[in-house]
């Protein structure tokens, strides 16, 4: 165990950084003073937009007091969480990008933001990040990059699978291909569905989930239904359920096609090489 010659009393630890967090926010209020007096507002409801960006800020008091603030940037500067947005629901645009934040708690409850900028921070966990932005339904601008969360394999796919109303992530346009492909990596049975309706049903019988489907309750068709001795009266709740089941009683269609890996050459027919076998048939089963 190490010996601290100098030891500090937790009190006078806590007086410390109780000062020091008086400090900075004693330095946010000045910032949001000179911008309101810059501004000529006079009152809080006539506020919709604050530059506090480069203002060498390590924390922000409290904004609920802006009801309408629609406009906010707080990019280059120092810090480390955002717990000063709690009633701002106006708020469309936000810049916090350039800081040194390593967690977004306290974003969820922005409904109406539709641009975010959070590139070049510390955020490092994805899932805790998605989960944060998955209630902003309206948000289209998204950047991320140069965090340490972007060294995760599937990132880009990640965010654009759990954030599907994003249209532009890291100064990059979502393609639909890659929609697509975010599908078929993390959602396996909704690619299954797609493909069985992409080739009129054509599914793979083969492919199962990797747990069994739960079939809901079979509801009866009335006995008057057109063609009711003739039909399959199950139904299912869960549409996917209903194409799977269907594929696994789907009749079994056989093609065959000459194998020409086995039909000889010109020259092999020609020289009647000796040990030369007969062409074959390739027989492929479908269901």
């Amino acid at each position: 165990m190490s010996w601290d010659p100098n030891p500090v009393p937790r009190a006078l630890r806590c007086r410390s950084l109780r000062r020091a967090s008086e400090t900075a926010l004693q330095s946010s209020r000045r910032a949001v003073e000179d911008q309101l007096k810059i501004r000529g507002h006079k009152r809080d409801a006539d506020v919709f937009e604050l530059f506090l960006s480069k203002k060498e800020l390590t924390e922000v008091i409290d904004l609920s007091r802006f009801k309408k603030l629609k406009y906010l940037w707080l990019h280059h500067n120092k810090l480390h969480g955002i717990t000063f947005l709690t009633r701002n629901y106006c708020l469309t645009e936000l810049y916090l990008n350039n800081n040194a934040i390593f967690e977004i708690e306290g974003l969820h409850c922005l409904p109406s933001l539709n641009i975010l900028l959070l590139h070049h921070n510390e955020l490092t966990n994805i899932d805790a990040t998605v989960k944060e932005l998955q209630g902003m339904l309206n948000l289209k601008i998204l950047s991320l990059y140069q965090n340490p969360l972007c060294q995760y394999n599937l990132y880009r796919l990640y965010i654009i699978y759990h954030l599907p109303g994003v249209e532009l992530l890291d100064r990059n346009q979502v393609t639909e291909k890659e929609r697509r492909s975010m599908i078929t990596i993390f959602n396996h049975k909704k690619a299954h569905i797609i493909q069985s309706i992409a080739f009129r049903g054509k599914v793979d019988a083969s492919w199962g989930p990797k747990s069994p489907f739960k079939q809901k309750p079979a509801q009866r068709v009335p006995s008057d239904f057109g063609f009711a001795n003739n039909v399959d009266k199950t139904v299912f709740n869960d549409p996917e359920d209903a194409v799977f089941v269907r594929s696994t009683k789907r009749s079994v269609m056989t093609l065959t096609s000459m194998n020409w890996n086995t039909v000889p050459t010109r020259e092999e027919r020609y020289l009647e090489e000796e040990g030369t076998e007969p062409a074959q048939m390739l027989t492929v089963t479908l269901r």
